[in-house]
């Protein structure tokens, strides 16, 4: 599929997403939905490819791009199942508790995980497959020929928790604090929006994003359907000078409202009477349990039977559930990166290419997935995700220094270039921050002894809470620091901008190079699929000689459930941060 724009499928009626055939995604065949519940017998790398996931493109539904307007306001896509029951209570673990609650800021399920419910989008992913982008609170938008101008239509009638009414006024301000954010304001998919120039409210239900360059369209589409982009009030904005951190229950359209939390335990919401989409949520009660990510008191909570549904999983317990009469277990790629960072600005050694790559050659990538293969599901990847088409396949990743199973060459090289940056003696006592979970409590000690072992770096181990390691990576109080981040687009120029622009929100090295940052700004605006490869491809080599981090670990996502959980597909999905709102899920037995 030609990245240049999203493809526009046919218009989705009822629970058709659940029954498209590949032909209809891919227009090989003349055809609409079809009602057959028969999965595609298609590989999922196929179905990924065939959704435009692979290459930054995207399915569109319905097809009401760049037509004219509409008197009639369309519904959305998400309708009732005549089949679902109503009522009960959905107990879900997911991660533990947010360090703050501003979605915006946040980088983490720890807020997208239990707020998410609450909330509304512009557009959004379809639960059912995690990829197809529909309508939200815009039931319908247009482009312009010229790509540099979006028209997004909005519901009337839409209200806020509070009871207030939703407005293109609450749409504007949101996207202005995203695009622009205000001092002392750090949100992770400003880099998305920078080619957004005006914000303009045309009437209270229709507002134009006026760009000043087009992007690709399945590129800007993406990021308005991103789960992070939440809608809040542009009241809440100003009563809290643009800064949600310290403000646990701001009003959201979405269709759980906020009845209680009890940190670092449990977050309870319940169903919103006025939802906007009638007949969702199905489900009265949403209980979302605090528990740390891969650790065992989460499987053995899901295994009890305590919970109904668990996330982030450790490999051991998943195994378990899989076994297990009536239950369902599920695998699939997440956008996050396992990395750690060198502060070149505190630290004038780690300024050094060669040194910032001697470290990179100095990790034993397949020993790091070993050290966790009880904990955390993981697989060996570079400075792009592993499984997208247009980064080096893993085949030919593995035979470059640094990626081998054999480390013997690649620290041979990093002991040469130690020596060659005048550190042939090795480095000490550099401050190594080490964010509090199991992955990163075990990684860092592996990768102390490795750093230590091959070329004679030695480092202090500092671990502490989530929030504190986000303020001292913010801060540039560190040295080494080792965590996770993510993407919000399956797409290179997502990560080159977020996680390596030079202004990016994500770059705690504090890295600047000319040369890729310019080859990153043609990346962001070529539109023909095999040129931008061949970009993207030259980007991975100069990241290679000069890191910004040094990757780690891609993880994957083990999910598993019982099947009196319904309504759920995420097998299909690509990440966890978009399809979390629970509204179409419903419970057999209640």
């Amino acid at each position: 599929m030609d990245s240049a724009g999203p493809r526009v499928i046919t218009e989705l009626g009822e629970g058709a997403i659940d029954k498209l055939r590949i032909s209809d995604i891919t227009g090989d065949q003349p055809g609409g939905a079809v009602m057959s519940d028969q999965r595609p017998s298609v590989s999922r790398r196929t179905f990924l490819r065939t959704l435009g996931i692979a290459t930054g493109g995207a399915v569109i539904a319905p097809a009401f791009v760049g037509t004219p307007a509409s008197a009639q306001e369309a519904p959305s896509p998400l309708r009732p199942d005549p089949a679902a029951k109503r009522g009960g209570t959905l107990r879900y673990a997911v991660h533990n508790a947010p360090a703050h609650f501003d979605v915006h800021q946040s980088g983490t399920v720890a807020n997208i995980g239990p707020q998410s419910p609450m909330y509304d989008t512009l557009l959004r992913r379809h639960p059912k497959d995690g990829q197809t982008i529909i309508p939200d609170l815009a039931w319908k938008w247009e482009i312009s020929p010229d790509g540099k101008k979006y028209t997004f239509y909005l519901r009337k009638g839409v209200k806020f928790h509070d009871g207030a009414d939703f407005t293109g006024e609450d749409v504007k301000a949101t996207y202005e604090r995203i695009a622009r954010p205000p001092k002392g304001v750090v949100i992770p998919r400003t880099p998305l929006f920078a080619t957004v120039g005006e914000i303009v409210v045309v009437d209270p239900h229709r507002i134009e994003f006026r760009m000043t360059e087009p992007r690709p369209k399945a590129y800007m589409l993406g990021a308005f359907a991103s789960g992070w982009n939440i809608i809040v009030r542009k009241k809440t904005l100003e009563e809290h000078q643009g800064n949600l951190r310290q403000v646990m229950n701001y009003p959201g359209t979405g269709p759980f409202k906020h009845v209680s939390r009890k940190d670092k335990e449990i977050w309870v919401m319940e169903r919103n009477p006025a939802y906007w989409n009638k007949g969702l949520p199905y489900v009265d009660r949403l209980e979302v349990y605090h528990m740390f990510p891969f650790s065992p008191e989460l499987g053995s909570s899901f295994l009890s039977g305590k919970v109904d549904y668990a996330r982030l999983l450790d490999p051991v317990s998943w195994r378990k559930a899989k076994e297990m009469p009536g239950v369902t277990a599920a695998a699939f790629n997440q956008s996050v990166i396992q990395a750690f960072w060198t502060n070149m600005e505190k630290n004038k050694a780690l300024a050094n290419p060669k040194v910032r790559r001697a470290i990179h050659l100095a990790m034993d990538r397949h020993a790091l997935v070993e050290v966790v293969k009880d904990t955390a599901p993981m697989q060996v990847g570079g400075f792009v995700y592993p499984f997208h088409e247009m980064s080096t396949p893993r085949a030919e990743l593995e035979k470059k220094l640094g990626y081998q199973k054999d480390v013997t060459p690649a620290v041979q090289e990093a002991r040469r270039l130690m020596k060659e940056a005048g550190y042939g003696n090795g480095i000490k006592g550099l401050d190594f921050v080490v964010r509090d979970i199991a992955t990163f409590k075990l990684w860092a000690v592996a990768i102390q002894a490795m750093l230590k072992e091959h070329i004679n770096i030695e480092t202090n181990l500092r671990v502490v809470q989530t929030s504190v390691w986000f303020d001292e990576a913010q801060a540039g109080n560190f040295d080494l620091a080792i965590s996770a981040i993510v993407s919000t687009l399956m797409d290179p120029s997502d990560i080159f901008s977020a996680w390596y622009g030079k202004d990016g929100p994500q770059n705690y090295s504090r890295w600047t190079n000319p040369g890729f940052h310019d080859l990153a700004h043609q990346i962001e605006r070529e539109v023909d699929d095999n040129r931008r490869k061949a970009m993207v491809r030259k980007a991975e080599d100069m990241l290679e000689q000069d890191p910004p981090l040094i990757p780690v670990a891609y993880e994957q996502i083990y999910d598993a459930w019982y099947n009196r959980v319904r309504g759920q597909n995420p097998s299909t999905y690509f990440g966890i941060y978009d399809v979390v709102r629970w509204d179409t899920v419903w419970m057999a037995q209640t």
